[in-house]
Protein backbone atom coordinates (compact mmCIF):
# COMPACT_ATOMS: atom_id res chain seq x y z
CA UNK A 1 0.00 0.00 0.00
CA UNK A 2 2.88 2.52 0.81
CA UNK A 3 4.04 2.25 -2.39
CA UNK A 4 0.99 2.57 -4.26
CA UNK A 5 0.21 5.85 -2.14
CA UNK A 6 4.12 6.96 -3.74
CA UNK A 7 2.65 6.69 -7.37
CA UNK A 8 -0.31 8.16 -6.81
CA UNK A 9 1.14 11.14 -5.08
CA UNK A 10 3.40 11.53 -8.34
CA UNK A 11 0.66 10.83 -10.81
CA UNK A 12 -1.14 13.75 -8.88
CA UNK A 13 1.99 16.33 -9.17
CA UNK A 14 2.24 15.53 -12.91
CA UNK A 15 -1.36 16.01 -13.62
CA UNK A 16 -1.23 19.05 -11.72
CA UNK A 17 2.07 20.27 -13.97
CA UNK A 18 -0.04 19.53 -17.48
CA UNK A 19 -2.83 21.47 -16.19
CA UNK A 20 -0.51 24.52 -16.69
CA UNK A 21 -0.78 26.26 -20.13
CA UNK A 22 0.75 24.60 -22.87
CA UNK A 23 2.93 26.72 -25.00
CA UNK A 24 1.19 28.06 -28.40
CA UNK A 25 4.36 27.12 -30.12
CA UNK A 26 6.43 24.17 -30.89
CA UNK A 27 9.90 24.17 -29.36
CA UNK A 28 12.58 22.77 -31.95
CA UNK A 29 13.27 19.64 -32.23
CA UNK A 30 17.23 19.85 -32.38
CA UNK A 31 17.50 21.30 -28.67
CA UNK A 32 15.49 18.12 -27.28
CA UNK A 33 18.60 16.39 -26.01
CA UNK A 34 21.74 19.18 -25.93
CA UNK A 35 23.73 20.47 -22.86
CA UNK A 36 24.24 24.64 -23.45
CA UNK A 37 27.76 26.41 -23.25
CA UNK A 38 27.72 30.15 -22.47
CA UNK A 39 30.52 31.61 -23.55
CA UNK A 40 32.42 34.95 -22.90
CA UNK A 41 34.13 36.23 -25.83
CA UNK A 42 36.47 38.59 -24.05
CA UNK A 43 37.67 36.02 -21.75
CA UNK A 44 37.39 32.66 -23.68
CA UNK A 45 40.72 33.26 -25.34
CA UNK A 46 43.80 35.85 -24.90
CA UNK A 47 42.73 37.45 -27.97
CA UNK A 48 38.96 37.07 -27.60
CA UNK A 49 37.77 36.56 -30.88
CA UNK A 50 35.33 34.93 -32.76
CA UNK A 51 38.45 33.33 -34.47
CA UNK A 52 39.99 32.08 -31.42
CA UNK A 53 36.35 30.55 -30.32
CA UNK A 54 36.51 29.51 -33.62
CA UNK A 55 39.66 27.30 -33.03
CA UNK A 56 37.85 25.54 -29.94
CA UNK A 57 34.51 24.56 -31.67
CA UNK A 58 36.32 20.89 -32.15
CA UNK A 59 37.19 21.00 -28.57
CA UNK A 60 33.70 22.20 -27.38
CA UNK A 61 31.96 19.53 -29.48
CA UNK A 62 34.26 16.97 -28.40
CA UNK A 63 32.66 18.23 -25.05
CA UNK A 64 29.26 17.41 -26.10
CA UNK A 65 28.10 20.92 -26.63
CA UNK A 66 24.73 21.49 -28.56
CA UNK A 67 24.18 25.23 -27.85
CA UNK A 68 26.48 27.84 -27.64
CA UNK A 69 25.19 30.93 -26.12
CA UNK A 70 27.59 34.15 -26.91
CA UNK A 71 27.17 36.64 -24.37
CA UNK A 72 26.42 40.19 -26.36
CA UNK A 73 28.73 40.43 -29.66
CA UNK A 74 27.54 43.92 -30.32
CA UNK A 75 29.84 47.30 -30.14
CA UNK A 76 29.65 48.62 -26.49
CA UNK A 77 28.95 52.18 -25.71
CA UNK A 78 31.77 54.94 -24.35
CA UNK A 79 29.39 57.50 -22.87
CA UNK A 80 29.23 57.09 -19.26
CA UNK A 81 31.58 53.40 -19.90
CA UNK A 82 32.28 51.15 -16.71
CA UNK A 83 36.31 51.20 -16.19
CA UNK A 84 38.19 49.94 -19.46
CA UNK A 85 36.41 47.85 -21.55
CA UNK A 86 32.77 48.58 -20.24
CA UNK A 87 29.90 45.79 -19.87
CA UNK A 88 28.92 43.68 -22.94
CA UNK A 89 25.02 45.01 -21.64
CA UNK A 90 25.49 48.39 -22.59
CA UNK A 91 24.63 47.93 -26.52
CA UNK A 92 25.50 50.87 -29.18
CA UNK A 93 24.33 49.69 -31.87
CA UNK A 94 21.66 46.42 -31.92
CA UNK A 95 23.23 45.40 -35.69
CA UNK A 96 26.57 45.56 -34.92
CA UNK A 97 29.79 43.62 -34.19
CA UNK A 98 32.54 44.81 -31.33
CA UNK A 99 35.41 45.30 -33.06
CA UNK A 100 37.32 44.22 -30.26
CA UNK A 101 36.04 40.41 -31.21
CA UNK A 102 36.43 40.39 -35.11
CA UNK A 103 34.12 41.29 -38.04
CA UNK A 104 30.91 40.55 -40.10
CA UNK A 105 32.59 37.76 -41.92
CA UNK A 106 34.76 36.04 -38.70
CA UNK A 107 31.57 35.84 -37.12
CA UNK A 108 30.25 33.88 -39.99
CA UNK A 109 32.88 32.10 -40.51
CA UNK A 110 32.34 30.98 -36.64
CA UNK A 111 28.58 30.45 -37.17
CA UNK A 112 28.49 28.48 -40.35
CA UNK A 113 31.78 25.94 -38.51
CA UNK A 114 29.57 25.39 -35.67
CA UNK A 115 26.46 24.44 -38.00
CA UNK A 116 28.84 22.28 -39.39
CA UNK A 117 29.40 20.30 -36.95
CA UNK A 118 26.23 20.20 -35.34
CA UNK A 119 25.94 22.67 -33.36
CA UNK A 120 23.58 25.79 -32.50
CA UNK A 121 24.43 29.34 -32.02
CA UNK A 122 22.25 31.73 -29.84
CA UNK A 123 23.03 35.36 -28.96
CA UNK A 124 22.82 37.96 -25.99
CA UNK A 125 20.26 40.24 -26.85
CA UNK A 126 20.02 43.22 -24.73
CA UNK A 127 16.15 44.71 -24.71
CA UNK A 128 15.56 46.46 -21.91
CA UNK A 129 18.01 49.23 -22.44
CA UNK A 130 21.28 50.93 -24.36
CA UNK A 131 24.12 52.41 -24.39
CA UNK A 132 23.95 56.29 -23.74
CA UNK A 133 25.73 56.79 -26.91
CA UNK A 134 23.31 54.39 -29.25
CA UNK A 135 22.16 56.87 -31.99
CA UNK A 136 18.40 56.31 -31.07
CA UNK A 137 19.13 58.88 -28.10
CA UNK A 138 19.68 61.44 -30.33
CA UNK A 139 17.30 60.50 -33.88
CA UNK A 140 14.68 58.89 -31.46
CA UNK A 141 14.41 60.30 -28.20
CA UNK A 142 10.59 59.04 -27.79
CA UNK A 143 12.35 55.64 -27.37
CA UNK A 144 13.73 56.17 -23.66
CA UNK A 145 11.79 56.32 -20.33
CA UNK A 146 12.06 60.15 -18.64
CA UNK A 147 11.50 61.07 -15.26
CA UNK A 148 9.29 64.33 -14.07
CA UNK A 149 11.59 66.62 -15.42
CA UNK A 150 12.23 65.12 -19.25
CA UNK A 151 15.62 63.42 -18.60
CA UNK A 152 16.65 60.41 -19.56
CA UNK A 153 17.11 57.95 -17.06
CA UNK A 154 18.97 54.58 -15.87
CA UNK A 155 16.74 51.33 -15.71
CA UNK A 156 18.34 50.79 -12.19
CA UNK A 157 20.38 53.36 -10.27
CA UNK A 158 23.63 50.86 -10.04
CA UNK A 159 23.12 50.88 -14.32
CA UNK A 160 24.44 54.29 -14.73
CA UNK A 161 26.20 53.42 -17.97
CA UNK A 162 22.62 52.50 -19.90
CA UNK A 163 19.73 54.48 -20.62
CA UNK A 164 16.35 52.47 -19.97
CA UNK A 165 14.03 51.95 -23.18
CA UNK A 166 10.35 52.86 -22.66
CA UNK A 167 8.27 49.71 -24.70
CA UNK A 168 4.96 51.92 -24.82
CA UNK A 169 6.19 53.34 -28.23
CA UNK A 170 5.45 51.12 -31.22
CA UNK A 171 7.87 52.52 -33.21
CA UNK A 172 10.46 51.28 -31.04
CA UNK A 173 8.89 47.61 -31.11
CA UNK A 174 9.02 47.28 -34.32
CA UNK A 175 12.80 48.62 -34.77
CA UNK A 176 13.70 46.07 -31.67
CA UNK A 177 11.98 43.08 -33.94
CA UNK A 178 13.56 43.96 -36.91
CA UNK A 179 16.92 44.40 -35.39
CA UNK A 180 16.53 40.69 -34.22
CA UNK A 181 15.66 39.98 -37.65
CA UNK A 182 19.12 41.09 -39.08
CA UNK A 183 20.99 38.35 -36.82
CA UNK A 184 18.37 35.62 -37.96
CA UNK A 185 18.38 36.43 -41.36
CA UNK A 186 22.13 37.63 -42.00
CA UNK A 187 23.99 35.40 -39.68
CA UNK A 188 21.61 32.25 -39.56
CA UNK A 189 21.66 32.13 -35.93
CA UNK A 190 19.72 30.09 -34.12
CA UNK A 191 18.20 32.21 -30.93
CA UNK A 192 18.26 34.98 -28.46
CA UNK A 193 19.38 34.77 -24.76
CA UNK A 194 17.33 37.83 -23.34
CA UNK A 195 18.40 39.85 -20.84
CA UNK A 196 16.83 40.75 -18.14
CA UNK A 197 14.01 39.56 -19.97
CA UNK A 198 11.27 40.18 -17.06
CA UNK A 199 12.05 44.01 -16.93
CA UNK A 200 10.36 43.93 -20.74
CA UNK A 201 6.79 43.67 -21.37
CA UNK A 202 5.84 40.42 -22.20
CA UNK A 203 3.58 41.43 -25.10
CA UNK A 204 6.71 42.50 -27.04
CA UNK A 205 8.16 39.24 -26.56
CA UNK A 206 4.77 37.30 -27.41
CA UNK A 207 5.12 39.47 -30.79
CA UNK A 208 8.97 39.19 -31.09
CA UNK A 209 8.34 35.42 -31.08
CA UNK A 210 6.00 35.30 -34.08
CA UNK A 211 7.96 37.69 -36.17
CA UNK A 212 11.12 35.39 -35.42
CA UNK A 213 9.36 32.09 -36.55
CA UNK A 214 8.62 33.64 -39.78
CA UNK A 215 12.01 33.65 -40.65
CA UNK A 216 13.08 30.58 -39.43
CA UNK A 217 12.22 28.40 -36.07
CA UNK A 218 14.36 30.10 -33.65
CA UNK A 219 14.96 29.07 -29.61
CA UNK A 220 14.13 31.33 -27.34
CA UNK A 221 16.03 31.27 -23.58
CA UNK A 222 14.32 34.37 -20.91
CA UNK A 223 16.89 35.71 -18.12
CA UNK A 224 13.75 35.74 -16.06
CA UNK A 225 11.51 32.57 -14.36
CA UNK A 226 8.08 33.97 -14.82
CA UNK A 227 5.94 30.87 -16.10
CA UNK A 228 4.06 32.80 -18.07
CA UNK A 229 6.88 34.04 -20.38
CA UNK A 230 6.80 30.59 -21.85
CA UNK A 231 3.49 30.20 -22.73
CA UNK A 232 3.94 32.60 -26.43
CA UNK A 233 7.01 33.60 -26.28
CA UNK A 234 10.23 31.70 -24.67
CA UNK A 235 11.06 28.37 -24.87
CA UNK A 236 13.38 28.07 -21.94
CA UNK A 237 13.46 30.10 -18.43
CA UNK A 238 16.38 30.03 -15.77
CA UNK A 239 16.37 28.43 -12.79
CA UNK A 240 17.48 30.25 -10.73
CA UNK A 241 15.56 28.25 -7.61
CA UNK A 242 17.26 25.17 -8.74
CA UNK A 243 21.26 26.94 -8.06
CA UNK A 244 19.51 28.37 -4.80
CA UNK A 245 18.56 24.76 -3.67
CA UNK A 246 21.88 23.58 -4.64
CA UNK A 247 23.90 26.59 -2.69
CA UNK A 248 21.79 26.17 0.53
CA UNK A 249 22.38 22.36 0.92
CA UNK A 250 26.17 22.63 0.49
CA UNK A 251 25.77 24.95 3.04
CA UNK A 252 23.57 23.07 5.10
CA UNK A 253 20.84 25.19 5.73
CA UNK A 254 18.82 22.82 3.06
CA UNK A 255 18.37 18.71 2.34
CA UNK A 256 17.81 16.35 -0.17
CA UNK A 257 13.98 16.63 1.15
CA UNK A 258 13.45 20.35 0.91
CA UNK A 259 14.67 19.69 -2.83
CA UNK A 260 12.06 17.28 -3.04
CA UNK A 261 9.11 19.50 -1.08
CA UNK A 262 9.76 22.38 -4.02
CA UNK A 263 10.05 20.19 -7.38
CA UNK A 264 6.53 18.63 -5.61
CA UNK A 265 5.27 21.65 -4.63
CA UNK A 266 6.28 24.82 -6.46
CA UNK A 267 8.13 23.61 -9.85
CA UNK A 268 6.04 20.94 -11.03
CA UNK A 269 3.01 23.22 -10.27
CA UNK A 270 3.99 25.99 -12.06
CA UNK A 271 5.79 25.04 -15.43
CA UNK A 272 3.82 22.72 -17.85
CA UNK A 273 6.29 19.75 -18.62
CA UNK A 274 6.88 21.37 -21.91
CA UNK A 275 8.75 24.43 -20.54
CA UNK A 276 12.11 24.11 -20.80
CA UNK A 277 14.53 25.41 -17.75
CA UNK A 278 18.12 25.83 -17.62
CA UNK A 279 19.07 24.35 -14.78
CA UNK A 280 22.94 25.37 -13.46
CA UNK A 281 25.59 25.80 -10.82
CA UNK A 282 27.44 29.08 -12.05
CA UNK A 283 27.00 31.28 -15.27
CA UNK A 284 28.73 34.89 -15.73
CA UNK A 285 26.83 36.60 -12.88
CA UNK A 286 27.37 34.09 -10.59
CA UNK A 287 30.72 33.64 -11.00
CA UNK A 288 31.73 37.50 -11.22
CA UNK A 289 29.19 38.79 -8.71
CA UNK A 290 28.71 36.25 -5.95
CA UNK A 291 31.59 33.60 -6.34
CA UNK A 292 32.97 30.77 -7.68
CA UNK A 293 31.34 27.41 -7.67
CA UNK A 294 34.02 26.01 -5.24
CA UNK A 295 33.40 28.81 -2.69
CA UNK A 296 29.27 28.38 -2.78
CA UNK A 297 29.57 24.81 -3.19
CA UNK A 298 32.95 23.43 -1.64
CA UNK A 299 32.81 19.42 -1.99
CA UNK A 300 29.56 18.94 -3.62
CA UNK A 301 30.44 21.20 -6.58
CA UNK A 302 30.61 17.98 -8.78
CA UNK A 303 27.23 16.00 -7.47
CA UNK A 304 24.93 18.98 -7.87
CA UNK A 305 26.38 19.83 -11.34
CA UNK A 306 25.18 15.68 -11.99
CA UNK A 307 21.83 17.12 -10.76
CA UNK A 308 21.98 19.82 -13.70
CA UNK A 309 22.43 17.08 -16.16
CA UNK A 310 19.62 14.56 -14.90
CA UNK A 311 16.67 16.60 -13.23
CA UNK A 312 14.07 17.76 -16.05
CA UNK A 313 15.91 20.82 -18.03
CA UNK A 314 18.84 21.97 -19.73
CA UNK A 315 22.13 21.55 -18.27
CA UNK A 316 24.79 25.12 -18.79
CA UNK A 317 28.16 24.82 -18.70
CA UNK A 318 29.91 28.40 -18.26
CA UNK A 319 33.10 28.32 -20.02
CA UNK A 320 35.74 27.34 -17.68
CA UNK A 321 33.51 25.28 -15.58
CA UNK A 322 35.57 21.87 -17.55
CA UNK A 323 38.63 23.47 -16.25
CA UNK A 324 37.96 23.56 -12.95
CA UNK A 325 38.13 27.17 -13.39
CA UNK A 326 38.44 29.11 -10.07
CA UNK A 327 38.59 32.80 -11.66
CA UNK A 328 36.02 34.90 -10.55
CA UNK A 329 35.94 36.39 -14.27
CA UNK A 330 36.58 40.23 -14.22
CA UNK A 331 33.38 41.74 -16.01
CA UNK A 332 34.93 44.69 -16.96
CA UNK A 333 38.41 44.13 -17.93
CA UNK A 334 40.26 41.84 -19.48
CA UNK A 335 40.98 38.64 -17.78
CA UNK A 336 41.50 34.98 -19.89
CA UNK A 337 40.45 31.95 -18.60
CA UNK A 338 43.24 30.41 -17.76
CA UNK A 339 42.78 26.75 -19.51
CA UNK A 340 44.00 23.50 -17.77
CA UNK A 341 43.14 19.67 -17.64
CA UNK A 342 40.94 18.82 -14.54
CA UNK A 343 38.95 15.70 -13.79
CA UNK A 344 35.70 18.27 -14.60
CA UNK A 345 36.36 17.47 -18.58
CA UNK A 346 35.65 14.24 -18.04
CA UNK A 347 32.79 13.89 -16.05
CA UNK A 348 31.02 16.52 -18.35
CA UNK A 349 32.07 14.74 -21.47
CA UNK A 350 29.84 11.47 -19.60
CA UNK A 351 26.58 13.39 -18.64
CA UNK A 352 26.53 15.29 -21.97
CA UNK A 353 26.58 12.28 -23.37
CA UNK A 354 23.94 10.71 -20.83
CA UNK A 355 21.84 13.70 -22.05
CA UNK A 356 22.46 12.64 -25.46
CA UNK A 357 21.81 9.25 -25.65
CA UNK A 358 19.19 8.72 -23.22
CA UNK A 359 15.50 9.93 -24.17
CA UNK A 360 14.52 9.52 -20.29
CA UNK A 361 16.83 12.53 -19.59
CA UNK A 362 15.80 14.77 -22.53
CA UNK A 363 13.95 17.85 -22.58
CA UNK A 364 10.60 18.79 -22.22
CA UNK A 365 7.56 16.81 -24.25
CA UNK A 366 10.55 15.05 -26.00
CA UNK A 367 11.47 13.22 -22.00
CA UNK A 368 10.02 11.79 -19.79
CA UNK A 369 8.63 13.52 -15.87
CA UNK A 370 10.31 12.45 -12.53
CA UNK A 371 9.00 10.06 -9.86
CA UNK A 372 10.64 10.40 -6.41
CA UNK A 373 11.68 7.11 -5.06
CA UNK A 374 12.24 6.40 -1.29
CA UNK A 375 15.29 5.57 0.47
CA UNK A 376 16.06 4.55 4.47
CA UNK A 377 17.36 8.15 4.78
CA UNK A 378 15.63 10.79 2.56
CA UNK A 379 16.08 13.85 4.78
CA UNK A 380 19.81 13.75 3.03
CA UNK A 381 19.58 10.85 0.26
CA UNK A 382 17.69 12.25 -2.81
CA UNK A 383 16.71 9.12 -5.40
CA UNK A 384 14.40 9.89 -8.60
CA UNK A 385 14.13 7.88 -12.16
CA UNK A 386 12.64 8.97 -15.43
CA UNK A 387 11.44 6.82 -18.03
CA UNK A 388 9.96 6.60 -21.43
CA UNK A 389 9.57 4.39 -24.14
CA UNK A 390 11.40 1.30 -21.92
CA UNK A 391 14.92 3.85 -21.59
CA UNK A 392 14.90 4.26 -17.62
CA UNK A 393 17.39 6.09 -15.46
CA UNK A 394 17.46 5.77 -11.59
CA UNK A 395 19.47 8.43 -10.04
CA UNK A 396 20.24 8.47 -6.43
CA UNK A 397 22.86 10.98 -4.86
CA UNK A 398 24.22 11.85 -1.12
CA UNK A 399 23.60 15.05 -0.43
CA UNK A 400 25.28 15.94 2.46
CA UNK A 401 28.58 15.87 4.04
CA UNK A 402 28.84 12.22 5.57
CA UNK A 403 29.44 8.68 4.39
CA UNK A 404 25.63 6.95 4.25
CA UNK A 405 25.07 3.53 4.33
CA UNK A 406 21.07 3.43 2.90
CA UNK A 407 18.16 0.85 1.94
CA UNK A 408 16.54 1.35 -1.76
CA UNK A 409 13.13 1.31 -0.37
CA UNK A 410 12.22 1.82 -4.03
CA UNK A 411 12.92 2.26 -7.36
CA UNK A 412 11.63 3.17 -11.12
CA UNK A 413 13.23 -0.66 -12.14
CA UNK A 414 14.62 -4.13 -10.89
CA UNK A 415 16.81 -6.36 -12.39
CA UNK A 416 19.98 -5.68 -14.75
CA UNK A 417 21.25 -2.49 -14.54
CA UNK A 418 24.41 -0.74 -15.43
CA UNK A 419 26.14 2.34 -13.60
CA UNK A 420 26.09 4.48 -16.95
CA UNK A 421 29.49 6.83 -15.72
CA UNK A 422 31.10 3.37 -14.65
CA UNK A 423 29.99 0.74 -16.75
CA UNK A 424 29.45 -1.51 -13.81
CA UNK A 425 26.80 -4.32 -14.36
CA UNK A 426 24.60 -5.14 -11.33
CA UNK A 427 20.90 -6.20 -10.09
CA UNK A 428 18.94 -3.74 -8.46
CA UNK A 429 16.13 -4.69 -6.58
CA UNK A 430 13.90 -3.02 -3.69
CA UNK A 431 15.88 -3.58 -0.09
CA UNK A 432 19.04 -3.26 -1.68
CA UNK A 433 21.94 -1.53 0.57
CA UNK A 434 24.13 0.85 -0.57
CA UNK A 435 27.02 3.15 0.93
CA UNK A 436 27.61 6.93 -0.57
CA UNK A 437 30.25 8.49 0.00
CA UNK A 438 29.89 12.26 1.01
CA UNK A 439 28.65 14.24 -2.29
CA UNK A 440 28.61 11.17 -4.00
CA UNK A 441 25.85 10.07 -7.08
CA UNK A 442 24.58 6.71 -8.70
CA UNK A 443 23.41 6.66 -11.96
CA UNK A 444 22.02 3.20 -13.33
CA UNK A 445 20.10 2.05 -16.81
CA UNK A 446 18.35 -0.80 -17.93
CA UNK A 447 20.21 -3.10 -19.34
Amino acid sequence: MKKLFILLAVSVSSLVLFAQPKPSFKTVEWSKNVTIYEVNVRQFSESGTFKALEAKLPELKSLGVGILWLMPINPIGEKNRKLPLGSYYAVRNYTGINPEFGTEAHFHDMVNKAHEMGMKVIIDWVANHTAWDHPWVVTNPEYYTKNEKGEMIAPVEDWADVVDLDYSNDGLRRDMIESMKYWVKEFDIDGFRCDVAGMVPIEFWNSARKELDKVKPVFMLAEAHEPELQTHAFDMTYGWQFKDYFNQIAQGKQNADSLRKYLQNKEFKHYHKNNYRMIFITNHDENTWNGNEYKRLGDAYQVMSVLTFTLPGMPLIYNGQEAGMTQELKFFEKDPIQWKNHPNRELFTKLTALKRDHPALWNGEFGSTLTFQTTSDDQNVFSFSREIDGDGVQIVVNLSATEKTITLKSLGFEGDAEDLLSGEKLKLKTGTKIKLAPWSWKIWGKK
